[in-house]
């Protein structure tokens, strides 16, 4: 996210973005309570996603690759997303981004507790009206703090807090921002064991998490009692998978890691029957074959569909091994979505305990706009 002054007329619009509209319009709601804040000047906003936040199939990337902030030279609508929760790290990213600029570290510094505290309350307030208001948060709350052990926070949180631009909503929104909520962030009590790696595979068909969501919230509200044992009983698989991933990082890894197959898959177990009952396709069944698939590559552990679910992405826990990634690849090489003309490809991306940071504004040099 690159942010700079500029004395350049803004360019004309040519679409709209909902996530980028929000999280501007709620960071400098927030920034105009703070007294410290910098002057209000023009700057000029270029704002880069990792290519692995995209599927590329229609526009392959140049060969050698030379950044690794592809222009495919298609719109961003045209763009297919690979499912790693890309509008929570562009709203987490753009307000981090802004808070940084305008605030000075007397106000607001980032690296510490504090400052994490706040982006992250001031991201999840963006990030949920932009979205609908629904959503759990675990992944703006990953983007600020990277893996960790979530809580969600209570929703009455941020109901009073009304619309943006409406009368007070500037101090209701520092008033909010800048309290304890009941969000439970826990670093300690998940982990990814050395010997162990996690990696994304790219299905390249997309899926809508908002109106998943709202399909299995509906379901969860009518059916309360059945949802509720179910949601229970995922709920204490995922636990045991985060506890079994600590203690196998305390240990000499000499027992294997059947445990983990068992959880893993139980958790698939779980989720299929959620699908089911809810009619949702959380793990539709053209995953269901991909991770079986994938689960008969010698070194990998397991995999689930991750997030809300759906047709875009999977995730895998594999040994790390060249010779396990380089199987996987060879078998993902040859797969085809049934019924689709996606493709799966495996991400560059994995597991990553750091979540929000600055980087060396020089990296980026050949995307800055000469004013």
């Amino acid at each position: 996210m690159l942010i700079h002054a500029s004395t350049r007329e803004p360019p004309t619009p040519t679409s709209k973005n909902t996530f980028v509209e929000t999280a501007l319009a709620y960071t400098l709601s927030y920034i105009s309570t703070i007294k410290d804040a910098g002057p209000r000047t023009t700057v000029h906003i270029t704002i880069l996603a990792d290519d692995d936040y995209y599927s590329s199939s229609k526009s392959p990337p140049p060969s050698p690759r030379t950044s690794r902030h592809t222009n495919f030279a298609i719109p961003l609508s045209s763009a297919h997303k690979t499912g790693l929760g890309s509008s929570a790290a562009l709203v987490t990213s753009f307000i981090a981004a802004l808070l940084d600029f305008y605030l000075p570290p007397s106000a607001l510094s980032l690296s510490t507790p504090r400052g994490k505290a706040r982006l992250h309350n001031l991201a999840q307030a963006a990030h949920s009206a932009a979205q609908g208001k629904v959503g759990s948060g675990f992944d703006v709350a990953s983007a600020v703090y990277g893996s960790c052990m979530y809580r969600r926070f209570s929703p009455e949180v941020l109901s009073r807090l009304g619309e943006a631009g409406s009368s007070g909503f500037a101090e209701r929104l520092k008033n909010i921002v800048e309290q304890d909520w009941d969000v439970q962030v826990e670093k300690s009590k998940v982990t990814v064991p050395k010997g162990l790696r996690l990696v994304m595979c790219d299905v390249d068909c997309g899926s809508q998490t908002p109106g998943m969501v709202r399909q299995v919230l509906a379901w969860r509200k009518e059916k309360r009692i059945e949802a509720d044992a179910l949601w229970a009983s995922l709920q204490k698989e995922n636990e045991g998978l985060a506890a079994e991933l600590v203690r196998l990082a305390g240990s000499d890894h000499g027992e294997g890691y059947d445990r983990l197959r068992e959880v893993m898959g139980s958790i698939r177990m779980l989720t299929r029957e959620m699908s089911s009952k809810s009619g949702v396709p959380i793990e539709p069944d053209n995953q269901t074959r991909l991770l079986d698939a994938c689960e008969g590559v010698k070194g990998v552990i397991g995999g689930v569909i991750p997030g809300a679910g759906g047709f875009d992405a999977a995730a895998l826990l594999i040994e790390d091994q060249a010779e396990v990634l380089e199987a996987l690849e060879g078998m993902l090489g040859g797969w085809r979505v049934e019924g689709q003309e996606g493709r799966v490809r495996l991400l560059g991306v994995r597991e990553e305990m750091e979540g929000v940071r600055a980087e060396e504004p020089e990296q980026y040099t050949e995307w800055r706009s000469a004013d």
